[in-house]
Formats: structure tokens, C-alpha cells, sequence
């Protein structure tokens, strides 16, 4: 520095920069450039002292560098100043706005401390700096964070998935009973079996007339369901039905059972509630049961449904509570579909199961017999609930009402979707009751209906479980709607055939075929002879007795009446008693 003399600076009173005087600019340094500014234009740096030693200057670059050899700064021209601040300009940003892809490229180049500048390379190859690839690194990491606290926030507001849900058995599995064998869910899926067609043994009961007005009804002019009380519907087990038993006095068969019980069997892949069914072997002979009061009788709701249902049983949309609506809008809905003028079609034999001039539920009950080996035939006992007259030809009908209770837990509104979008509902139900709907399709192809109806019944509102209407009907032969679901009726009966031949090695007693609560499976246990015997099991109530009065105003309900007409059916049930 020895030798430099900076000079006069004469101080500018009106302005910004030296004054325009000529004996200013005689006292300008020599050698300096200079170009004229203002205060709203960017200054550049002379020079950048932390600046890591290691980076160089490109050869070439017009932009000056400096080196510890040097003694002075070089300056190559008067539009240094500039050609620096557009560097340091294209160089330096407060936020990364450029485009990059979140995706990992395998072909990036990875940071080398080791690496040399190559002049040939293009500017786009240049690796990132080590400070700079760490920084797009946390940028990187912080978005992920942010994304993934979105997501779990958006999971805490909707229930847990159905993964996380606990169901509990439906039999209480005591100390004393023995585990014979446990029979995965996969190993369902390769069986196989064929049978002729069956031949009708008997058919009692009686059936009314189809009332085809139902299937022009729409969301725009749907029908109230109606309560039917004084109709009484049976749901006889297999060994107090006295056909059957008459049936296996004559020995007509080997293997005796119900409609419901095979369809659970044939449909059990499928099933992700707890079931259970009571094996008795007698003799030669294998009864198929259901336990008093068991959930074989009710309905599920939702049952393969990835959301799960609320577990307070209080809870109008619990479980539980779900079962027994559905239940009794089946019941109903079976019911009212039909031409009450007194006109009905009678069988061989009256209801085995009503008293003399009990009115009872329009139903027909058809006792098919299926030969499963050259020694072995099985009878079962199946129900249709109507028929209609096609072509003087009287056709059976199976009559069943899916339930919608809230659009928010299936995502579909039907009163919008059903007239111009049937193929979306019906495939949400699919998704949502895939076991029910193939136990009622199992049904319909054992009993031989030639038509299965299906009912699409919703709530007033969804808080009112009391009050529903009919929105629509529709109509499928069940061997077309089990191609549909995809439901294969040879691997129905190699499921039947595979748990008869279980059944049959057994030594004669009582068993009980449970499916886990928990694992695609069944396993079946010995149990003494007297077990279920004793068990008190407390029937569902019908539904005019379940409904709570309403505690607060709901849109399009008027709690009032709604209080009256629970409290005039208390009275009435009090006087009955």
C-alpha cells in the first residue's frame, strides 16, 4: 500500500456521488472507471472477502478476482461494476423459485469435494455447492414434514380405518372347550365342487302376490315404509324343525341345515364380523345350527366397510343398533312389496311353524335336497317371501332392503345418485355389505327364486332411525347378480363340502364352528353336550320399542309429535304387558 494516495474528496452539498464542477473532476483518481448512478441502482461489490479461497475465477470471466499474489485489484473496464452486479444478481436469491423435480434422479451427479472444474462442461452440469445441497436437503425434508402433517391431520378428523377396529367374538370361548382344528380363509378360495340340481322334498306356507307399482318408484315419489306388528316372521333353527326332523326320521338325508346357515358358510371369505354355527352330530346323521338369539339373524351394516362403525351400542349408528334396524326393514319392506287383497298361493302344507289362525308374514318354505356323494344328500330348508305371475307361470321372489343411514359414512347420497347413477350406488354397496348381498344372492340360488329384488330404503333423516321411505327397487336373476359380484357357486359348495366332510369324521357330539374375531379364519371346538343349553340370550327389541324420544330440534323433524307418538306407544306396550 505504500505509494497510494487516495487524493482530495470534495464533499457534494447537493447531491449524491462528486459534483459536477470541473475541479471535482480534475481531482478524480486515474485509472478508476466510473459510471454514473442513482440511488434506486444496485451496487456491486469490489471485492467478496469470504469468499472461499478453492473458487477461482472461471478463465475467461470478465469478472475480476482476487488472488494473494495480487497487489492490486483489476479492473478490465468500465462496465466491470456492471457486469459483477448482474452475477452477483443471477447468483444470490432470498427464495429458491426455480422448478425442481421431488423426484430422485439416479443420474444426478453427486457432490465430489474432489472435483475440478472442466471448461467444456456446460454451465447446467456445475454440481451445487455443499452448503447449497445441504440447504435444498432440509427445504426438501421440511416439505415432507409439512405434507405429512397435513395428512395426519386429515386422518384425525375421520374415524380410524377398519384395520385398527376390535371385534369381539360371537360366542364366549370357555376354558374347557377343546380346539380341534383352525381352517384359514385362503384355503377356501381353491376349493371346488359341483352338484346336480336339487329336487323339492316339500313346500309349505303361503305366498302373496308381487305389487309391480313398486318398481316405477323413484327418490321423487318414494313411499313411507310401513310397520307391520301383527305379522309374525319364524327363524326356526334346523333341529326344531319338525319337517326336518320328520325328514330325518325317514332318513332322507345325512346333512341337514337352513338357508341361512349355508350361505354364511358359502359366503365366509367374505365375512369380517364373528359368526358361529353349532355342529351336532347324531348317529349318522349331522345337524347344522344357529344358537338361540344369534347374530345369524340380524343383518350387518357396513360390514366390509374400510371405516368402522361407532362401538357405543347406544349409539343409533353402532353396530349393533344398525343390525336390528336393518333387520326389521328387511322384515318390513318384505311385507309391503306385496298385493294385500287376500289373494295368496298355498302349498302341500300350511306354516309348520304358526298356530292355527295366527296371521303370519307372507313366506313360502321349500325343503331341496342336493346329493353331495353317492351316500351322502343334504336337505336344507329355503324361504322366498313372493311370487308373481308371469306368463300364467307363477315365478318365486326373494325380497330384501338395503339400508342407507348416513351418506357421510358411504360417501353416495342415493336420493341424488339413484336415478341417474344406479351402477354407483349399487357398486358402493358392494364395497360396503360385499357379504351381505352374497348371502342373499346364496339364498336366492337355493331356493330356486327366479328373481331377487332389491330395495333401496333410507331414513327421513339421518338422526331419525324410526322413520324411513322406499326410494327405489330394482330387480336381478340371481344367477346373473352372483356373476357380478363374482360369486362362483362351485367354490359355494366345495366350502359346504370341505366343513361336511370335517364334520363327518368327528365323533358323534356337539361342536361349534366359530369364525375368529380377528383373523380370516374358522376354527372349530369341542363342547360339552349341554353348552347353549342354559344361555340366555336377550332378543332384539322390535323397532316401535327401541326408538328414544328425540332431546333437540332436527331439520325437517318435528320432536313434539315425534315425543307424543313414543309416549303412546309406551302406554300401549304397558297395557299389553
Amino acid at each position: 500500500m505504500v505509494g497510494f494516495e487516495l487524493g482530495a474528496v470534495p464533499f457534494n452539498s447537493d447531491g449524491w456521488g462528486p459534483p459536477e464542477s470541473s475541479s471535482a473532476a480534475s481531482n478524480h483518481p486515474s485509472n478508476v472507471p466510473f459510471a454514473p448512478f442513482s440511488r434506486s441502482e444496485k451496487l456491486g461489490r469490489i471485492a467478496d472477502w469470504t469468499r472461499n479461497m478453492s473458487n477461482q475465477a472461471r478463465p475467461g470471466s470478465k469478472q475480476g478476482g482476487y488472488h494473494a499474489s495480487d497487489s492490486a485489484f483489476d479492473f478490465s473496464g468500465d462496465d466491470s461494476f456492471a457486469t459483477l452486479a448482474a452475477d452477483e444478481d443471477s447468483s444470490f436469491r432470498l427464495v429458491d423459485t426455480s422448478a425442481k423435480s421431488n423426484h430422485y434422479n439416479p443420474n444426478r451427479p453427486k457432490f465430489n469435494p474432489r472435483w475440478r472444474f472442466n471448461p467444456h462442461h456446460a454451465r447446467s452440469q456445475l454440481p451445487q455447492r455443499r452448503d447449497e445441497e445441504v440447504e435444498i436437503k432440509k427445504r426438501e425434508a421440511e416439505k415432507d414434514r409439512l405434507r405429512r402433517d397435513r395428512m395426519y391431520s386429515n386422518r384425525s378428523q375421520m374415524p380410524q380405518r377398519r384395520e385398527s377396529s376390535v371385534f369381539k367374538s360371537s360366542v364366549d370361548i370357555q376354558p374347557e372347550w377343546n380346539m380341534l382344528d383352525q381352517i384359514p380363509f385362503s384355503t377356501f378360495s381353491k376349493l371346488s365342487f359341483s352338484v346336480p340340481e336339487p329336487e323339492d322334498m316339500l313346500i309349505c306356507g303361503g305366498l302373496e302376490f308381487y305389487d309391480r307399482t313398486y318398481d316405477r318408484i323413484t327418490p321423487k315419489n318414494s313411499k313411507p315404509l310401513e310397520r307391520f306388528k301383527n305379522r309374525n316372521f319364524f327363524k326356526v333353527t334346523t333341529s326344531d324343525d319338525p319337517v326336518i326332523r320328520r325328514l330325518a326320521n325317514e332318513d332322507k338325508a345325512t346333512v341337514f341345515a337352513t338357508d341361512s346357515i349355508l350361505s354364511t358358510l358359502m359366503c365366509a371369505p367374505r365375512s369380517v364380523y364373528s359368526w358361529d354355527i353349532v355342529v351336532q352330530r347324531v348317529g349318522t346323521k349331522l345337524f347344522l345350527d344357529k344358537r338361540e338369539g344369534s347374530q345369524l339373524d340380524l343383518l350387518s351394516v357396513h360390514e366390509t366397510s374400510q371405516e368402522p362403525l361407532p362401538d357405543v351400542k347406544e349409539d343409533i349408528n353402532s353396530i349393533h343398533s344398525l343390525s336390528v334396524e336393518a333387520t326389521y326393514i328387511n322384515q318390513n319392506f318384505s311385507q309391503q312389496a306385496l298385493i294385500r287383497d287376500g289373494n295368496k298361493v298355498t302349498f302341500e302344507e300350511p306354516n309348520p311353524f304358526a298356530n292355527e289362525g295366527e296371521e303370519v308374514a307372507s313366506a313360502a318354505y321349500r325343503y331341496r335336497r342336493w346329493k353331495l356323494d353317492n351316500e351322502m344328500y343334504l336337505v336344507s330348508r329355503c324361504e322366498v317371501q313372493s311370487v308373481v305371475d308371469m306368463n300364467n307361470q307363477k315365478s318365486f321372489l326373494t325380497l330384501n332392503a338395503l339400508n342407507e343411514f348416513d351418506p357421510k359414512y358411504s360417501g353416495v347420497d342415493w336420493r341424488q345418485k339413484l336415478e341417474t347413477q344406479r351402477g354407483a350406488v349399487l357398486a358402493t354397496e358392494l364395497k360396503n355389505n360385499a357379504n351381505k348381498l352374497a348371502k342373499w344372492t346364496a339364498q336366492a340360488l337355493l331356493s330356486g327364486a327366479d328373481m331377487m329384488k332389491l330395495g333401496y330404503v333410507s331414513r327421513v333423516h339421518p338422526r331419525d332411525h324410526f322413520n324411513h321411505v322406499i326410494l327405489a327397487v330394482v330387480g336381478y336373476k340371481p344367477k346373473d347378480f352372483a356373476t357380478q359380484i363374482n360369486l362362483n357357486t362351485s367354490n359355494m359348495w366345495g366350502i359346504v363340502k370341505s366343513i361336511v366332510d370335517l364334520c363327518m369324521k368327528l365323533k358323534e357330539g356337539k361342536y361349534v364352528l366359530v369364525k375368529d374375531p380377528s383373523k380370516p379364519q374358522v376354527r372349530i371346538y369341542d363342547v360339552p353336550q349341554d353348552a347353549f343349553d342354559n344361555d340366555y340370550v336377550e332378543e332384539p327389541l322390535p323397532e316401535d320399542e327401541q326408538v328414544q324420544p328425540l332431546t333437540e330440534d332436527v331439520d325437517g323433524l318435528d320432536v313434539n309429535a315425534a315425543k307424543d307418538e313414543v309416549e303412546e306407544k309406551e302406554v300401549t306396550l304397558e297395557a299389553a304387558a
